[in-house]
């Protein structure tokens, strides 16, 4: 019985391990998945009740909201490193799509506008604050440095190697790579989408995956770093900046700019104010020392003589 009953479990263990190996979400490594029945493997974010699309990417307002979350809740798909820069990281409102919603709010009842790369674009303001629509991101400019190499890198090489990595890595169609343009070390990435069909993913999710790889706390599993290659040649990415344009303008006020305009004059007119005065004590005390210096010259003259 015993031959017989180790034949049976390892039988099991054996198809019970491809399945298990199988339901897990290539795409976010913070997704939670169980395996729910023969073959169907249902994934969804941690901490949270939205379904996971792990074929493709996870939207940027679902991923910051799971970095929201407490790191005791997320256990073991916390990010390794956690998140060493937080500026510009919220708990975000989202659409049951992924979308932003067009206001945002934190706990303290401060509100502002967003567009669909979850960045501000308005002034902040109180509950009251109103934003009619959710402005697309239309332009992504990348911009970033590599270690410096012994072999220099030819411009067509890296452009081929970085449309093959998004094309690759973040399901981006080439035709919203724009342009590539490089100037050792500096490269710079420009991605075009005026409309995003419902197949295509959104460019500001791939930028905030590629944000993510570069800064080692990439979004994908851990087994999936972020490596690119030059002809056979690692490309070392030292530094990354990322800029959003909207399709229209963003609507801060001019209240920072008028204040420190008036900071400017103020202290314009301060100093000029300072410099008259200076000029007019100078003259006052030359004209004073002139007058005394006169007035004894006319009594040394009119004094009578002793003789």
């Amino acid at each position: 019985m015993e031959p017989l009953f180790g034949v049976v479990l390892g039988l099991i263990l054996a198809v019970a391990s491809p399945a298990h190996d199988t339901c897990t979400c290539v795409t976010n490594k913070w997704a939670v998945c169980a395996q729910d029945g023969p073959g169907n493997c249902t994934c969804r974010l941690a901490g949270s009740d939205h379904p996971v699309d792990c074929s493709t990417l996870t939207s940027k307002c679902f991923l910051m909201k799971a970095e929201m979350i407490p790191l005791k809740e997320k256990r073991l798909w916390r990010p390794p490193h956690g998140v060493s820069d937080s500026d510009g990281i919220y708990n975000p409102d989202c659409e049951d799509s992924g979308d932003f919603k067009a206001r945002q709010c934190n706990q303290s009842s401060t509100c502002w506008c967003v567009n669909t790369a979850g960045v501000r674009r308005t002034e902040k303001g109180g509950r009251s604050l109103s934003c009619s629509e959710l402005v697309r991101t239309r332009w992504i400019y990348i911009e970033l440095t590599h270690k410096r190499s012994s072999r220099a890198f030819g411009v067509p090489d890296v452009a081929k190697a970085l449309t093959q990595l998004f094309e690759s890595r973040y399901k981006l169609h080439p035709k919203y790579i724009a342009a590539i343009k490089y100037d050792p070390p500096l490269i710079q990435i420009r991605l075009d989408q005026n409309k995003k069909p419902r197949w295509d993913v959104d460019i500001a999710d791939v930028a905030y995956y590629f944000e993510k790889d570069v800064y080692n706390d990439s979004v994908f599993p851990s087994n999936s770093k972020l490596t690119v290659s030059v002809n056979g040649d690692a490309l070392a990415i030292e530094k990354l900046w990322i800029y959003y344009v909207d399709e229209k303008p963003p609507e801060f006020c001019m209240r920072q700019l008028a204040a420190g305009i008036s900071a400017v004059v103020t202290v314009v007119v301060l100093t000029a104010g300072i410099g008259i005065a200076a000029l007019l004590l100078l003259r006052w005390l030359r004209t004073r020392t002139y007058k005394k210096f006169e007035c004894k010259e006319m009594r040394e003259i009119k004094a009578p003589s002793l003789e």
